[in-house]
């Protein structure tokens, strides 16, 4: 007994590591204006559509992952997701047109991170029903604090060995850490509760129904759900993918200060992956959803519409961070109450596909307003209080269709 409960701590402390690997690609925008230094012919809106692209093919990873990794078991999907990654990084380095990177760093790189992503968080998930949230939160905070450790790393690696050596050697050492990383990854026992836990009367898991994704689609909740989560993607993808170009073109910084609101950014992006997900264990996920598009659409609409300063841009640039990581924590529990676990991977898929398509709409969004970044900011607003209104019509589905999954329970020690 106490084997197992050592062992599902392990998981998040190996779940947390892998994150923090794949998690730097939110630092994406370190590397918008080196790239485009080294090459004249590139505009900004072509490189920030990397970060896109990446985003969308992270959630096809996720979905591709969530598909096989039940039958294949989690550790071969992640090790194939290690490899996808790390192989995606090396290439990059030697991309001389904007097509290559959109593949190598876009397209693979994107690939290996949902597939190392998946398989990391619903081991957490399924060895922690009784903290869903806040272990969601936990182990998905190393994404977001990725962007903060690499930060300094990729900065210094750049400055003295430009930035296509970057991509290499962090190609090489994020593969190698991840490697190791997952084949540490144990899925529990069938049946596996926790000693002591009792699931929430009405809760898909305290009724063992399970929804299948073709079930879950024909609920009007899974398209309330989407369209929510996409919203609030769009407006923290936007900020999070030209934080230094704001920063310098907008309020003026040097890129060392700008530099500054990206480590911010992603400190409290890790911050509230964490804090909501607990947080919404104790109040409930629609409340704390509703709380956070709030606070998104306040942030939105005063980068919109006052004069930033370094500092009014740092607290700002830490509350997108804030309540986006809470998205990022709070919808997979929130899906996983509602639909079960026994397809979370595949259900999930599905939903995280928002945060997909909200890579390609934030950053696009973020070039076509390139010369006037508010613009876009008053469009994100328009779509967080959109989705404030939503979460109000938001409702458990009916589970009367749905996978009734009868497994022994198997106790074991909290």
């Amino acid at each position: 007994m106490e084997k197992k409960s050592t062992s599902r701590w392990l998981m998040v402390f190996v779940a947390f590591v892998m994150m923090l690997c794949v998690g730097g690609v939110y630092a994406w925008s370190l590397y918008n204006i080196p790239l485009l230094d080294a090459n004249p012919g590139w505009n900004l809106g072509g490189v920030a559509l990397t970060f896109g692209i990446t985003v969308v093919f992270i959630c096809f990873g996720g979905i591709i992952g969530g598909g096989i990794f039940d039958k294949v078991g989690f550790r071969k999907v992640a090790t194939a997701g290690a490899i996808l990654f790390g192989l995606g990084l090396m290439l990059s380095s030697t991309a001389s047109k904007i097509w290559q990177l959109y593949l190598f760093y876009g397209v693979f790189a994107g690939l290996g991170t949902g597939l190392v992503y998946g398989p990391a968080l619903a081991t957490c998930i399924k060895w922690f029903p009784d903290k869903r949230g806040l272990i969601s939160g936990i182990a998905v905070m190393g994404f977001g604090l990725g962007a903060m450790i690499s930060k300094p790393i990729i900065l210094f690696l750049i400055e003295n060995y430009g930035v296509n050596n970057t991509f290499l050697y962090l190609g090489v050492i994020y593969c190698a850490i991840l490697l190791v990383a997952a084949q540490l990854l144990v899925s529990p026992p069938l049946g596996y509760r926790p000693l002591h836990w009792r699931p929430f009367v009405g809760s898909a898991v305290a009724e063992n129904l399970n929804f299948t994704t073709g079930q879950m689609v024909k609920t009007k909740q899974f398209y309330l759900i989407w369209l929510m989560f996409h919203f609030g993607c769009i407006a923290g993808l936007l900020v999070i993918s030209v934080a230094v170009n704001i920063g310098t073109d907008l309020v003026k910084l040097d890129a060392v200060f700008a530099a500054n609101v990206v480590v911010a950014i992603a400190l409290f992006n890790a911050i509230g992956r964490i804090f909501w997900g607990g947080f919404s264990d104790k109040i409930g996920r629609i409340r704390a959803l509703s709380v956070m598009f709030s606070l998104m659409a306040l942030a939105m609409f005063l980068m919109g519409y006052i004069e930033m300063g370094y500092v009014s841009f740092l607290a700002l640039g830490s509350l997108v961070g804030f309540c986006f990581g809470g998205f990022l924590s709070t919808f997979p529990a929130l899906t996983t109450d509602y639909y079960g676990t026994e397809n979370l991977g595949k259900n999930y898929g599905a939903v995280i596909f928002a945060f997909g398509v909200a890579g390609i709409v934030g950053t696009r969004l973020a070039g076509i307003f390139e010369n006037d970044f508010t613009q876009a900011f008053h469009v994100a607003f328009v779509l967080c209080v959109l989705a404030v209104f939503m979460s109000f019509f938001v409702t458990k589905p009916v589970h009367k269709n749905a996978e009734v999954v009868v497994a022994p329970v198997l106790k074991a020690a909290a």
